[in-house]
């Protein structure tokens, strides 16, 4: 009879330490979610940007003006939206603190895992979201000139708790300020892809 005890006692002290509910009166925390994942096709994080998503210019090799196809995965539980901001850190505007707008995309649907390469035109595109850049209602691709130094570009993708209520206005500079400060105390996740960029001599 001792014995059936002292066996019963046995199973239930495995139990309870390899059990989920063990761990937690163990004091060990569970382990944490994978980070967000960003991934812009085309080129390797911290590569060289292909020049057909540079910038068109007359007298120069240049681009196709084609945003690249941009994915994204391990996104945060309860995320509403997305909001993607595509950076030049190189360029400083008019002596203040603002890089250069390449890509504004906010109120990105929840569902959407990417953005696909060739983005339109447009304030708004067919999912809802909006898009600006210091080009106007598009994406404004990498166009450092040959003559300098290579630029860094940083596409930068924000998972967000809530839809943000921000409408576009005429200086790209001005949404992405307006943008950058709805998302504050909505940010679940972030997660950042760079790249390098000037154009061919």
């Amino acid at each position: 009879m001792h014995r059936t005890f002292h066996a019963l006692a046995v199973v239930l002290a495995v139990v309870v330490m390899t059990s989920p509910l063990g761990a937690q009166q163990r004091g060990t925390a569970p382990a944490p979610a994978a980070p967000m994942v960003l991934t812009v096709a085309g080129f390797p994080d911290g590569g060289q940007i292909p020049v057909k998503f540079s910038q068109a210019a007359p007298g120069v090799a240049t681009g196709e003006g084609l945003s690249p196809a941009i994915t994204w995965t391990n996104v945060p539980a309860g995320t509403q939206s997305f909001v993607l901001n595509m950076r030049d850190m190189d360029v400083v505007r008019n002596k203040t603190s603002d890089d250069q707008a390449h890509w504004v995309v906010w109120n990105i649907p929840a569902t959407a895992t990417g953005l696909p390469e060739g983005v339109p035109k447009g304030a708004q595109l067919a999912d809802g979201s909006y898009q600006i850049s210091a080009t106007g209602q598009m994406y404004r691709g990498p166009g450092a000139p040959a003559t300098g130094p290579v630029h860094h570009y940083m596409f930068e993708l924000y998972a967000l708790d809530a839809k943000i209520d921000v409408t576009p206005t005429a200086d790209a500079f001005e949404t992405r300020a307006n943008v950058i400060k709805a998302i504050q105390a909505h940010i679940l996740g972030k997660a950042v892809y760079g790249g390098l960029f000037k154009r061919p001599q």
